[in-house]
This record gives structure tokens, C-alpha cells and sequence, in this order.
């Protein structure tokens, strides 16, 4: 996954124990010292960085302080999206969106100032009090999606801001952490969460993941992991993400939800949900993806199927059309209802 042979670090982020300790990590790597984690032309904005897309990934590493630290509502997946302690992947999954913001491949950059970022998680937890009335979050606990833009899995590869993570969510008595992985990491198994994070597998048909879900692990060791996971203390979801749309999807999803029922035991089940999000594309991102996957765009840019809309930030994204998606979306719920019937549909669009 990680063979760290460059690593761009902010000199304040070096001199934090966490960053000292990452260097430690890496004591092979050349060391470049950068004046800002956001601001490193060779890996952002770079053109020609696309044919040099996995290489970046696997071999950079960015060594950050986390600026501006804010819990921003969400009231989806989760109540609120924690301060980063990372962004970028060392996966690299054709219809990612954090590549359109940063640019180009964006490895992981991490953020050694931890003890700033837990202190802020602990202190916003505390000022929220009991959850009045559940929601589609969580009946009990607020709950903080603390890897919105990472995979925590890799992340704790790094670092160990996870597990930090993870255990101060073990005593925080109102609020739950939450992340999303295509990646199996069993050192997270002897973390101890007691039932304080809530892990949630991303899933799709193996034929889809092989040709989208690059660099992850396969999607039969993901299932397998569940029940690993439920023993270990974790509460354990699963993301249906991101459903594509093409010839015979409904089959390979039918035979994705028979190979998930085949692959848990009563635990797993009788905690599990789902969430369900289909995909949405970008222009731009389709433009960079021809340039290193171009198989991929054959899957994900079908104009056929597809209409535009202007996003928040001004790019074009591509989304299935109004009404069609009304129908993949209920299609896809009533074949959930019927292979796994006590599977919870969080949410689905």
C-alpha cells in the first residue's frame, strides 16, 4: 500500500511529537521542507502529474498543522464532520472527489497537531449535551464522521491519530466517531472502542470494484472482516457506494447482497445499516481519469444516462437524471428489503 520515499513536511509540523513520530516511521525518506501543506506544485495542480497518478500516492507523504479546526453539521451519514487529521488517499478509486479539490493524484497529508484537533472534538461534544431525539444518525449519540476526506484504515498506517481518535470517543457519554473504508486494517481490532465508533464498509459488486475501486482491498475480505470487527466492540455498517448504473447492475448487486447475507453471522446482522448513494460524477475529474484510467470513464461518464448540474463550489458535476434515479434508487431499496430484509436503509439518494 505505502512505500514512503518523499516526504513534504511544514517545519511547525515537524517539531510536533506526532510529527516527530511520523518521521520516525519513514527514517529512509527524503525529507523536503515545504512552507504549506496545501501549496506544493510538484503534487497539486500539476498536469503531468497524471500519468504518475499511483506512483504519487504510494510514495509521497505530506507532513501538515491543521489551521483552522471547525465541526461542520452534516445531518446525513452524521451529525457533524470532525476536523480533519488527514486528507487524500493512498487508494486511488476513478470517481474519488477529493482529487478535484486539491488536484491531480493527493497522497495523504497528515496533520500532527492532534492534541488541537482532540481537545476541539472533546469540547464541541461537550457543549452539544444529551442528544434530544434520535435521527437518522443515531437514536443516542451525536455522531462525528472524522474521516471525510481519508480513509482512516490507511491514515493508520501513518500515524496514530486514528486510534487517538477512536479512544477518545471510547469516554466521550454523548457522541459517536464514524468513518467509511475500503481498506481492511486488522490493527484496528485491538483498539478496544466499546462501541463508541461505527465503522462503515464500502461495498460494491466485485466486478465494478475491480475496475473502480483501485489499490483497496477486494470486496469478498471487506465482508469477511464484519464479523471481526462486531466482536472487536465496533459497530459496523455498510456503505452501498457508489451504486453505477450500466447493463445487468441490478444482478450484480442482487448477487453482492446474497454474498454479504452468506458472509456475517447474528451479530453483524442485528446491528447492521446501510447507507445507499449513487454516483455522481465531475467533468473535470472524467478529464483526469482519461488520462490514467480511461476504462474507468466508460463506466462512470454515460451523458446518455447522465444530466449536469453546477455544484457549490462553481465545477460541473453529473448526476442520473431526475426521475430515472427515482427509479434506480427505489429498485435498488426494494432489492435490499428482499435479499438482506434486516439491513436499515439509513438513507439512500
Amino acid at each position: 500500500m505505502l512505500d514512503i520515499s518523499r516526504i513534504y513536511y511544514e517545519p511547525a509540523a515537524a517539531e510536533l511529537p506526532r510529527g516527530k513520530e511520523i518521521l520516525a516511521r519513514f527514517p529512509g525518506a527524503t525529507l523536503v521542507e515545504v512552507e504549506s501543506h496545501h501549496r506544493i506544485p510538484e503534487l497539486y495542480g500539476d498536469e503531468s502529474n497524471v500519468n504518475r497518478w499511483v506512483r504519487i500516492k504510494r510514495e509521497a507523504l505530506v507532513l501538515g498543522v491543521k489551521k483552522s479546526l471547525s465541526a461542520r453539521p452534516n445531518g446525513r451519514s452524521a451529525d457533524f464532520i470532525a476536523p480533519s487529521t488527514a486528507n487524500g488517499c493512498a487508494m486511488a478509486c476513478a470517481y474519488c472527489y477529493v482529487p478535484r479539490h486539491k488536484g491531480y493524484s493527493n497522497p495523504i497529508t497528515v496533520f500532527a497537531n492532534i492534541d488541537k484537533i482532540l481537545g476541539y472534538v472533546q469540547r464541541h461534544a461537550g457543549r452539544q449535551g444529551v442528544k434530544p431525539a434520535p435521527n437518522e444518525c443515531d437514536p443516542h449519540a451525536w455522531v462525528y464522521d472524522i474521516g471525510e476526506n481519508s480513509d482512516c484504515s490507511v491514515d493508520a498506517l501513518v500515524s496514530d491519530n486514528v486510534r487517538d481518535l477512536v479512544e477518545l470517543f471510547r469516554w466521550l457519554p454523548n457522541a459517536k466517531a464514524s468513518f467509511a473504508t475500503k481498506y481492511v486494517n486488522r490493527d484496528l481490532l485491538g483498539w478496544d472502542p466499546q462501541g463508541r465508533t461505527r465503522v462503515r464498509f464500502s461495498l460494491m459488486p466485485q466486478a465494478d470494484a475491480k475496475l473502480l475501486d483501485i489499490r483497496t482491498t477486494p470486496v469478498a475480505e471487506r465482508i469477511a472482516a464484519i464479523d471481526d470487527f462486531v466482536a472487536a466492540g465496533y459497530e459496523v455498517h455498510v456503505n452501498f457506494s457508489p451504486v453505477v448504473v450500466r447493463d445487468g447492475w441490478l444482478e450484480a448487486w442482487s448477487e453482492l447482497f446474497e454474498q454479504l447475507d452468506a458472509g456475517i453471522g447474528a451479530a453483524a446482522r442485528r446491528q447492521l445499516a446501510c447507507e445507499v448513494i449513487f454516483l455522481t460524477h465531475n467533468r473535470d475529474l472524467h478529464e483526469v481519469n482519461l488520462g490514467w484510467h480511461p476504462k474507468a470513464e466508460d463506466a462512470l461518464w454515460r451523458p446518455d444516462l447522465q444530466q449536469p448540474k453546477r455544484s457549490q463550489n462553481g465545477s460541473w458535476n453529473v448526476r442520473y437524471r431526475t426521475g430515472s434515479k427515482g427509479r434506480y434508487v427505489q429498485a435498488l431499496t426494494d432489492l435490499i428489503a428482499e435479499r438482506i430484509p434486516y439491513c436499515r436503509v439509513r438513507y439512500a439518494f
